[in-house]
């Protein structure tokens, strides 16, 4: 056993200090990204937000919504291949997401999709058998851009770029729906997850997606000034028609809860894998959330958060916006 004595921060930990700055407009601000990723040699460009892979959030609906706006979506790894194909969605704003279990699966579905991003999800990314997986997956897919996750550590991130994943995801619990804190008192505090980990990726030429932990435009804000190529999203973009089926579309009311959870609940396992295994026991929580709406109004609300994050500190662009970042602790 040892202690790390130093202090790591989360979100609520911190605030932006603000600057001089000769930015006249928000409009000014320019959220798009491209970034060359280290392993296919390809590009990736769009405002660097995603949508999560639970299947109450990223569904194809979300992906048609928020291609409109640049915005990325990785599908929860749970739809059909006919569903996939006869959605129509944008490969460019569209991320396939897969399980280990799903290894069979990868190459057929990408090859069918002609897609070119793949989510690699796991609850637990500091098994070598995940690594390996990575490795593997790389070795079929020298063309495509992989992300894959979940580390929060900067040595894990280095094995998965090493690996290679173009993209590793970060965040051990702090989701809203994620219960692995408290079940297991494994976890790592998320803003410092990101500085820590950005920093391992960068130095390889890897990008970072932060995972978790956002529950308000101010976090997202946080998390770029933190280091992170790319923020996903769950909780925050939860709640909207996009997330519906048609049946629960169909039965809408303006006042009605809607219901997400997380993907190591025992209500997904029930859903997905036919109960709870002997030896698991659930992760994840489900969460009420009042009917938001389309969710136009909230990306909206988080873009336009970003861009007035920007104009405090000077950043004509979310490229400069982390240079220009000094967080102040809070005591």
């Amino acid at each position: 056993m040892r202690i790390d004595p130093d202090r790591k921060l989360d979100f609520e930990d911190v605030l932006i200090r603000p600057k001089r700055s000769r930015l006249k407009s928000r409009a000014e601000v320019s959220l798009e990204r491209t970034f060359l990723v280290p392993h296919s040699d390809k590009k990736i460009t769009g405002i660097p937000l995603i949508a999560a892979n639970m299947d109450t959030v990223g569904t194809l609906d979300m992906a048609k919504a928020l291609a409109g706006h640049q915005i990325f979506t990785s599908l929860h790894k749970h739809y059909a291949l006919d569903d996939l194909k006869a959605a129509n969605i944008s490969t460019d704003f569209s991320f396939v997401t897969f399980g280990i279990e799903d290894h069979d699966r990868i190459d057929g579905m990408m090859a069918a999709l002609g897609a070119d991003k793949i989510c690699l999800d796991v609850a637990n990314g500091y098994t070598e058998h995940f690594v390996d997986f990575v490795r593997e997956v790389r070795r079929h897919h020298p063309d495509k851009i992989i992300m894959a996750g979940n580390v929060a550590t900067p040595d894990m991130t280095e094995a998965l770029i090493l690996a290679g994943a173009d993209i590793v995801k970060v965040g051990i619990g702090p989701g809203s729906a994620c219960m692995t804190r408290a079940m297991t008192g494994i976890g790592y505090p998320q803003l410092s997850t990101i500085i820590e980990c950005a920093d391992a990726a960068h130095g390889l030429a890897g990008l970072i997606c932060a995972d978790g932990g956002c529950r308000m435009p101010g976090d997202v804000s946080k998390a770029f000034g933190a280091g992170a190529d790319f923020v996903m999203l769950g909780g925050m973009l939860a709640g909207h028609t996009e997330c519906l089926t048609a049946e629960q579309k169909a039965a809408l009311k303006d006042d009605d809860m809607i219901e997400y959870y997380g993907m190591s609940s025992e209500v997904a396992m029930n859903k997905y894998a036919g109960g709870m295994a002997e030896h698991r026991a659930s992760e994840g929580r489900i969460v009420q959330v009042a009917y938001k709406g389309d969710v136009k109004a909230t990306v909206q609300e988080i873009l336009g958060g970003l861009r007035s994050a920007c104009t405090y500190v000077g950043a004509a662009k979310l490229k400069e916006f982390s240079k220009r970042v000094t967080f102040v602790v809070k005591n």
